[in-house]
């Protein structure tokens, strides 16, 4: 059972470049890292939306709030493997099926929990070193707290600062938070103290100034990834 869904502590610099440890992606360290497309209108090209990781031959698991309402629709979306930098060059593959978890509730998007959703491709991928499946851990894992994990994606470096061109994929290493910290952090910021905002199956991760807030992907833990020692994976972006 895929359960782990990771929530980070957001600092107040975001994902800076060479102040928090982001790096670009060396060749063939990531191969499961899939960028997930919508199209665009405006730009006339499949544009990212969120991260992914490829957990078989012909599936991609995402978060759940990058589907949005359009969940039904596969054919409004396109997944792309093998990719270091967005675009450089495209092969992308068309979605036949997505299913969220049946627990996730769009109108609470990802402070709902069950924020995870698979995506049949329409065909196997061909695996190369570019392009490998991600091992995934027992559903009794419990990462331990302080634990280091590493996000990758091609979301925003700073807030309100997108990864510029040409878009390289991106690496930053985070520590594990236990789960009852991390909601009394969330609490002191909210107005409804009293409420659990870290639910069950989420996974806290981040420190001052070194989070995935704006990361818009997928992660391993432990030593290799995409939470994802290595977990294998452990979590999306």
């Amino acid at each position: 059972m895929l359960w782990l869904l990771f929530l980070t502590l957001p600092g107040p610099g975001g994902f800076q470049r060479g102040t928090v440890g982001v790096h670009d992606v060396p060749p063939g360290r990531w191969p499961w890292q899939a960028s997930l497309r919508r199209h665009s209108k405006e730009r006339e090209q499949w544009e990212h939306v969120c991260g992914g990781s490829l957990v078989h031959l012909q599936w991609v698991l995402t978060a759940a709030h990058c589907i949005g309402r359009q969940s039904r629709q596969a054919s409004a979306f396109r997944v792309q493997v093998g990719q270091l930098r967005l675009y450089d060059p495209d092969r992308l593959m068309k979605v036949t099926e997505i299913i969220p978890h049946p627990d996730y509730n769009h109108l609470l998007s990802a402070k709902g929990g069950a924020d995870i959703a698979l995506l049949r491709l329409e065909a196997p991928v061909t695996l190369s070193p570019h392009i490998q499946v991600v091992s995934l851990p027992p559903a009794s894992l419990r990462v331990p707290e302080k634990k280091m994990c590493w996000v990758t994606g091609w979301g925003d470096v700073r807030l309100g600062g997108p990864l510029r061109p040409p878009h390289h994929l991106q690496e930053a290493e985070v520590p594990v938070m236990g789960n009852e910290v991390c909601n009394r952090h969330y609490q002191n910021s909210s107005a409804d103290a009293a409420r659990q905002i870290i639910k069950d199956d989420m996974l806290c991760a981040g420190s001052e100034g070194r989070d995935s807030c704006q990361a818009g992907l997928p992660w391993s833990g432990g030593g290799d990834i995409s939470g994802k020692a290595f977990w294998e994976l452990a979590g999306e972006g």
